[in-house]
């Protein structure tokens, strides 16, 4: 058997994103390419990697053999190029971070963006994901880094606070809704939303609490941002459910009035989960560090 760091890194991608095109895209390679990768590497083991349906890949026993085998050399090369990288004049440590929406985008960019600053040799690749992902990802040593809500159970890993939030109700001054104080969410579920694309964390999660009250989303416009989705919301093309940061912050701005959501799951107590802290690198646990100082 041959199998190259290329391979090994599609071959991840590919488990992860549970469909050979998605992997192909997250690998940078073109979707032939990285199904005769496939292929070549299913010969070369001797048995069947991926099980392929109509609803995309899951890995076989023998893929998932592969799989822990790859994330763990992956992660081994990973730290022999960030070992060296310091020598080169290269980045001399790479921390690959998950986080839930509402972190992701009212609270990291600043984190990072200081932490960035004052460590110039120091990478950080932050994808977004849901939190009962990220707990499961970051106990498989996907990622070092994960930024979760408390409310999801974090098993065997080792937990830190980071910030507290709370999604509300935003809707124009001018809306039926712009008297009330508070609203419960299966409520929400009779008007018109502006929301997150459908492939945001936060979108799947509120389409599932939707689905398990009966109930459609009625999703109007889908967007890439919360700031949008505000704006939106503002010329009355429907409402819309951000972390209570963003409507404060946007509401100087635009003609919104934030309505507070009575359902326990709007509180958002954000916290900072990795599987050891002393298992992660020196700029690793620096990055830990800079994220508790500010909780």
């Amino acid at each position: 058997m041959r199998f190259d760091l290329a391979d090994l890194d599609l071959f991840r991608h590919v488990a992860e994103a549970g469909s050979i095109t998605h992997g192909a895209e997250r690998a940078h390679l073109a979707l032939g390419a990285a199904s005769t990768r496939i292929r070549h590497m299913e010969e070369a083991f001797g048995a069947s990697l991926l099980v392929r349906s109509r609803q995309g890949v899951t890995p076989t026993q023998a893929g998932r053999t592969l799989l822990q085998h790859a994330r763990t050399i992956l992660r081994q090369a990973a730290r022999l190029r960030e070992d060296l990288g310091g020598y080169a004049g290269g980045f001399a440590g790479h921390v690959r971070m998950l986080s839930n929406t509402n972190a992701l985008t009212e609270f990291l960019p600043e984190a990072l963006s200081s932490f960035l600053a004052a460590h110039p040799q120091v990478s950080v690749d932050v994808e977004e994901r849901l939190s009962d992902e990220i707990v499961g990802l970051i106990a498989e040593g996907v990622g070092d880094i994960g930024i979760v809500a408390a409310t999801v159970d974090p098993s065997t890993l080792e937990t830190y606070p980071f910030r507290h939030d709370r999604f509300v109700l935003v809707v124009g001054r001018d809306h039926p809704l712009a008297g009330r104080r508070k609203i419960a969410f299966a409520e929400v579920l009779d008007h018109d939303i502006v929301g997150l694309d459908r492939a945001s964390a936060l979108q799947r999660f509120l389409a599932d609490k939707a689905a398990r009250a009966g109930r459609p989303l009625r999703l109007r416009v889908q967007l890439r941002s919360f700031d949008a989705v505000c704006r939106l919301v503002e010329c009355n093309v429907g409402i819309g459910i951000v972390p209570e940061t963003t409507a404060r912050r946007v509401g100087q701005m635009m003609a919104i009035v934030p309505v507070a959501l009575t359902d326990s799951w709007a509180a958002r107590a954000l916290t900072i989960c990795v599987r050891r802290l002393d298992e992660l690198p020196p700029y690793a646990c620096d990055l830990v560090a800079h994220l508790r100082s500010g909780a």
